[in-house]
């Protein structure tokens, strides 16, 4: 059942909180503030969507759980990534592209429009809230998906995060681990957690939601993800080159030829 008086009140809070993101964004003159926001759109859009829901079953339990437990880490991983650090270089880009007057177009060209485009991805957790039968094999499968996405994500996130740390690698590619299998498990871990949502709406009956997962899918590969991030690492990093020869970009598999060399590694997020 879609109910759009409850789905505009996630909208409505998700733009406060971009206001609120925005406000604090100014006298920083940065708005990466808005990637720990990102996650966060989607716990305050769920708590509504369950306050204004009808009578909950179970799933909404275990739904508004999850959300928070992988919206809690993300948020966190990715503060602690960005702080100390300068405005990320795709921002710097698209202020150097909106001035003069940025601090005013950052309101609806970043704040505003990452809000309404994680209220659109929403919809798998809008969905999941009106199936009132009981826990079925569907459930249990998004459960099972969202497990090792969320481990995938973490453990990925971990290894890039202790490999930057190290000054020894600097310019180098990061091709142990996880990173071995896929160019960008943390992505992959994502895609795998956005189908689980959309797992848990497919149990209420809520198939129309497939949009969410969908768009979570073509922003990875196509859009802000994959192709954003790898369209001047070679230039950065020539190592690179090799890498993505062996390397899966995505999905995870085992590399087409040993390493040319040891340890050369890279990033991405």
């Amino acid at each position: 059942m879609f109910n759009l008086e409850i789905y505009a009140s996630g909208l409505a809070v998700a733009l406060l909180l971009a206001v609120a993101g925005w406000l604090l964004s100014i006298p920083r003159q940065d708005v990466t503030i808005v990637d720990s926001l990102w996650p966060a759109f989607f716990v305050v859009m769920t708590l509504v969507y369950i306050s204004l829901a009808p009578p909950l079953a179970f799933r909404a339990v275990i739904l508004l759980f999850v959300v928070t437990v992988w919206a809690t880490r993300l948020s966190v991983s990715i503060t602690l990534r960005n702080r100390g650090q300068p405005e990320d270089r795709r921002y710097q880009a698209l202020r150097a592209e909106h001035e003069p007057g940025f601090r005013l177009k950052s309101l609806y060209l970043v704040f505003g429009m990452q809000a309404t485009l994680a209220w659109i991805i929403s919809l798998p957790l809008l969905g999941a809230l009106f199936g009132t039968e009981p826990l079925d094999w569907l459930d249990y499968a998004a459960v099972l998906l969202w497990l090792i996405g969320f481990g995938i994500e973490t453990i990925a996130d971990q290894q890039l995060a202790a490999f930057k740390a190290d000054p020894a690698n600097r310019n180098r590619v990061l091709d142990r681990g996880l990173w071995r299998y896929s160019r960008h498990p943390n992505y992959f871990g994502e895609f795998c957690i956005w189908w689980a949502f959309y797992l848990f709406a497919l149990s209420a009956g809520a198939w129309w939601s497939v949009i969410g997962p969908l768009l979570v899918t073509l922003l990875l590969l196509r859009i802000a993800g994959i192709r954003l991030l790898e369209q001047d690492i070679v230039e950065r990093r020539p190592a690179y080159r090799d890498y993505t020869r062996r390397t899966n970009a995505f999905f995870p598999g085992p590399p087409r030829h040993p390493p040319s060399s040891p340890h050369q590694l890279g990033d991405l997020r």
